[in-house]
């Protein structure tokens, strides 16, 4: 999987998938695009200290690195997993520019980590985040009732459908506390779909800068 860096439009950095054309977040803004669907749409939500977080597609760590911040500065606990097939580079991760872009110099030691942590085991980022990162395909994921919210952030459905499948969300749902939440910066029908059929309740929310619509689906047990 060849990749090199990009640079979208709020200035912050990306990978792009060469063959495929295929970014690891939106052109118009990695950054805006992570706090949007991820933060303001999936972790705000969580007035709890304690919160379980599953990353579907660890990738650059950006989505961790962003879920860390808000955990220093809301004084979250966090216990965070990111599942992912093909890790970048040490190298790559090296020339990512969100510490810079997210003011956020005094925590370079903690983005490092993040990538330089060992595999399959809990690493203390800080007092509030630790990160478990599982080198592994997403049909291979078998928690239950785990994680109160799931960042879904697989490539794209045109690149990769089955990792959209009713296959992979019925692993979701399971992997989910009752009424626990997934949000993903998708909104195709299909994807739609198969969530439901899954068994979540899904509801359609304003998109990032330069998407119109994403997802957010709950595990609603009555």
């Amino acid at each position: 999987m060849k990749r090199k860096i990009i640079q979208t439009a709020d200035g912050s950095s990306s990978l792009i998938v060469e063959d495929w054309g295929e970014t690891y977040h939106s052109r118009h803004g990695a950054i805006q695009e992570a706090k949007h669907v991820f933060i303001q749409n999936g972790l705000s939500l969580f007035k709890e200290q304690s919160v379980a977080v599953l990353e579907i597609g660890f990738g650059t760590g950006l989505n961790a690195f962003i879920t860390f911040l808000e955990a220093e500065k809301r004084q979250l606990k966090i216990d965070y997993v990111g599942v992912e097939a093909y890790p970048i580079l040490k190298e790559e991760a090296e020339k990512l520019n969100y510490v810079t872009q997210l003011e956020a110099n005094q925590y370079v030691a903690q983005f490092e980590l993040m990538h330089t942590s060992e595999w399959g085991v809990s690493t203390t980022i800080s007092d509030h985040f630790s990160l478990t990162k599982r080198q592994q395909y997403f049909n291979e994921i078998s928690d239950e009732n785990r994680f109160d919210l799931i960042y879904f952030d697989a490539f794209g459905f045109q690149y990769q459908p089955e990792l959209w499948s009713v296959e992979i969300f019925r692993k979701m749902f399971v992997a989910l506390k009752p009424n626990g939440i997934l949000v993903t910066y998708a909104c195709r029908g299909p994807i739609k779909r198969a969530m439901q059929e899954a068994g979540f309740t899904t509801r359609k929310l304003a998109g990032p800068p330069g998407k119109r619509e994403m997802l957010r689906a709950e595990k609603i047990i009555t």
